[in-house]
């Protein structure tokens, strides 16, 4: 079974599955990765089956030990807590996982599950992220009317007041007072239309190559930032189109971009500030509740300061911003154009490394 499309085809069931799935020879060599294992490892499922699956533990004396022994069928099966590498990156990201080596028919092949130790606790945080971002939502679109309605008025009032002042001492002054009122009354008019604008317009569906969107967020910052920032291109070029709005993820996707960008300033100034723009498949994903066979993942990462930790669980609420004249707007309004695509945005920051992921499902 050295032939891939054999493996595949004797092993294709073991994608259904949620939890990582690999067929071993005794020596580690892996002859088969399933789509979860494919998805934890960020790399394709070929790389991996070239690999030795030791390649990947931070300490393997344990897997060694467990895998030699249910060879021997000095037991059926062994399980054991470990910490799995996930692929190369410039910080070591290390996965807890449960770990199950089996037994199989053929005493050449072992079968070896790992189980995500926070598998559990990070989707029911991801559902009780969704029904946040939902009840945030309707509560933004009431406050946005309810707000709309007497600055109308207001701004209506103060022009007319502007035309009733007499040119007297008192005259120019009144005047800027009024000035001042329309000025305000037009920048809160501005915020609630940055608000209301995901729900204004209805989306124009076609069919989208996630690329062509990364293309020209790409060319949009480097227009702005010529020089000191580093956009890096890494693109699974076998990501099919999609059906959505591009001109509205163009926007999502700038809103992160821009963000980083912004937070980049320090490194933009010394030269040596990237972004890399990232795509992936994923395979049985679920997002909220439902689960989807194929989908793909926009990893948007910088080597900035990292998200501060006082706002990271807040980051896509309305109004929080972690920069001094940021509207706290971008993020919220990347998150909501997403959901709109039964997609999902999560973050994670630590000094030196910040990695947006946007998942959205494929067809």
């Amino acid at each position: 079974m050295n032939d891939d499309s054999s493996a595949y085809a004797a092993f294709a069931a073991f994608d259904s599955l949620a939890t990582m799935v690999a067929v071993v020879r005794p020596n580690g060599e892996c002859e088969f990765a399933n789509a979860a294992f494919e998805t934890a490892m960020r790399l394709s499922r070929r790389a991996v089956q070239r690999s030795q699956l030791f390649d990947w533990f931070a300490d393997t004396a344990r897997l060694r030990e467990a895998m030699d022994g249910v060879a021997r069928n000095a037991y059926s099966s062994s399980r054991f807590d470990a910490l799995l590498r996930r692929g190369p990156r410039v910080h070591e990201d290390l996965l807890p996982v449960h770990v199950i080596v089996s037994q199989t028919d053929d005493p050449q092949q072992l079968l070896v599950e790992l189980i995500e130790n926070a598998q559990q606790t990070r989707q029911d945080r991801d559902e009780r992220k969704l029904d946040q971002v939902q009840a945030t939502k309707e509560l933004i679109r009431n406050l946005a009317h309810e707000i709309k309605n007497p600055l109308g008025g207001i701004r209506g009032a103060a022009q007319l007041l502007a035309l009733e002042l007499e040119p007297t001492d008192m005259g120019p002054e009144l005047q800027e007072y009024t000035s001042v009122i329309i000025h305000e009354a037009d920048r809160l008019q501005s915020l609630v239309d940055r608000l209301l604008a995901p729900h204004r317009f209805a989306q124009v569906v076609g069919d989208v190559n996630i690329h062509e969107v990364c293309e020209r967020v790409r060319s949009v910052i480097l227009a702005e930032y010529p020089k000191g920032l580093r956009l890096v291109r890494d693109y699974d070029t076998s990501l099919p189109d999609f059906r959505g709005d591009r001109e509205q993820l163009i926007q999502a996707v700038l809103n992160i971009v821009q963000n980083a960008a912004q937070a980049l300033q320090a490194r933009i100034a010394a030269g040596d500030a990237q972004i890399t723009l990232r795509t992936r498949v994923a395979r049985q994903v679920t997002i909220g509740k439902q689960r989807w066979r194929l989908a793909l993942e926009l990893h948007i990462e910088d080597n900035g300061p990292g998200v501060p930790a006082e706002i990271r669980d807040r980051i896509f609420f309305p109004l929080v911003s972690g920069r001094d004249g940021g509207s706290g707007l971008g993020l919220t309004l990347s998150q909501t154009i997403v959901q709109q695509h039964q997609g999902m945005i999560d973050c994670d920051s630590e000094p030196g490394r910040t990695d947006f992921r946007i998942t959205l499902p494929l067809p």
